[in-house]
């Protein structure tokens, strides 16, 4: 009698659902794939901020790590800035270490910017391709240290495109000026002197008040006599 009993209450057992099974039926299909849905996001959010939170942390302690490498590289102690000093980071092992973080975004602008005085112009160009920022004044000037390293590099077509993107980036009368008569030599360099011709006329246009004003008239007219103009 009472083994019939035991058998019939797990058979009943068996026959309810579980707590999922329940839901599903509760919610039906459209309210349970919801609920996944939103605990996905739930999950999604959460980890998202305790990232954030991490790269924030590491952030902080590579601006920590940064300082003694920039102090170098303003006492134009290039190696020490770029390997370090023994004690302090350089900014080749700042990039490795806390990659992804601004501050090794920045390291990519010292290296690059090191590597140019050290006359290592390949190194250069590696490290300032990976650079940028929505700075525009600190971005044109990597544009324009790009520019530099092409030239030396005998690459004119490249220097010209980041003399021009650099000019665009900033665009006011104290840098685009110089940095349009860059894009002028280099242009020239690569035999385009319709091109060089244009750079020029862009700071006798747009930049009468700069500096460059009147040399930008005597290239202008050197450009066009070379052109046959």
């Amino acid at each position: 009698m009472t083994k019939n009993t035991s058998s019939e209450e797990t058979k009943s057992s068996n026959s309810e659902p579980n707590t999922l099974q329940r839901f599903k039926n509760e919610a039906g299909p459209v309210g349970y794939i919801g609920a996944i849905i939103g605990v996905a996001i739930l999950l999604g959010t959460s980890l998202y901020f305790y990232l954030d939170i991490q790269k924030q942390k590491k952030n902080a302690t590579a601006q920590n790590e940064i300082f003694q490498a920039q102090y170098y590289y303003e006492k134009d102690s290039i190696d020490a800035g770029l390997l370090g000093d023994g004690r302090n980071l350089g900014f080749i092992d700042i990039i490795d270490i806390y990659s992804g973080t601004e501050v090794a975004n920045l390291a990519h602008f010292y290296a690059g910017a090191s590597y140019l005085k050290k006359r290592e112009y390949q190194k250069a160009v590696d490290y300032l391709q990976k650079f940028s920022t929505s700075e525009e004044i600190v971005m044109a000037r990597a544009e324009k240290l790009l520019g530099d390293a092409y030239m030396e590099l005998g690459n004119f077509t490249d220097a010209s495109k980041n003399y021009m993107k650099a000019a665009k980036t900033v665009n006011d009368q104290f840098f685009s000026p110089g940095y349009l008569m860059k894009a002028a030599l280099a242009f020239e360099r690569a035999s385009d002197l319709t091109a060089a011709i244009d750079a020029i006329d862009q700071v006798i246009n747009k930049y009468e008040d700069s500096a460059e004003y009147n040399d930008a008239r005597k290239h202008k007219a050197r450009l066009e006599a070379l052109a046959g103009n």
